[in-house]
Parts: structure tokens; C-alpha cells; sequence
């Protein structure tokens, strides 16, 4: 099983950038897509882009143009940055192994790790 650790979140304001980092151990990294999730303060959570093995990327509408997730398999880790950040991006942020449907959507596949917070505001 993959163990993953978020970091990188903090507090910045309206138009500012972060970039996540999510350290995986416990499993062969490079053979596993991975994804990244948000869950907002009263809300559900909800997936935001993901990375296949081979390297495609995907996003959710509401962050496209805006996010890049990355990968770097030598460290077993992948990354999400951050641009243009708006205060409706304020979330815990999470990555996961992901799988697919056929429908091309992405689905968690271990165990949620502990986060990182992001705060955007003035």
C-alpha cells in the first residue's frame, strides 16, 4: 500500500501560487496515477487533477489553467502548483492513488493521508 504525506500548504493571497507536495512510500510510485483532492470547509470533497503513469494530466473546470500537477518519479513524489490562486480555492488539499473509469473519471484508491491546509485571503 502507498503511504502518502501532504505539505505545502499555507496561507497566501488572492492571484498568489503554492506548490503541494505529496511524498509517497510503501509501493512502486511510478506505476501508480495519482491524484489530487480538496475538501473545502462545509463541503464535500472533490477531486481536482490528476497524473497518469505515463505522464497525461487532467483537470477539474474549476481549477484548469490555473493548477499543473507533476510528477517526479525518482523521488516519489508529485506536486501540485498553484496559480492564480482565488479564496474559493481555500481547501484541505489531498493526493491519493487514483484509478479510472472508462468514462475517463477518477476515482481514490487508498487510504487519505493527513492534508495540508490552504488559506487564500486578504
Amino acid at each position: 500500500q502507498v503511504q502518502l504525506v501532504e505539505s505545502g500548504g499555507d496561507w497566501v493571497q488572492p492571484g498568489g501560487s503554492l506548490r503541494l507536495s505529496c511524498a509517497a512510500s510503501g509501493s512502486t510510485f511510478s506505476i501508480n496515477a495519482m491524484g489530487w483532492y480538496r475538501q473545502a470547509p462545509g463541503k464535500q470533497r472533490e477531486w481536482v487533477a490528476a497524473i497518469t503513469v505515463g505522464g497525461s494530466t487532467y483537470y477539474a473546470d474549476s481549477v484548469k489553467d490555473r493548477f499543473t500537477i507533476s510528477r517526479d518519479n525518482a523521488k516519489n513524489t508529485v506536486y501540485l502548483q498553484m496559480n492564480s490562486l482565488k479564496p474559493e480555492d481555500t481547501a484541505v488539499y489531498y493526493c491519493n492513488v487514483v484509478g479510472t473509469y472508462y468514462t475517463g473519471s477518477f476515482y481514490p484508491r487508498g487510504d487519505w493521508g493527513p492534508g495540508t491546509q490552504v488559506t487564500v485571503s486578504s
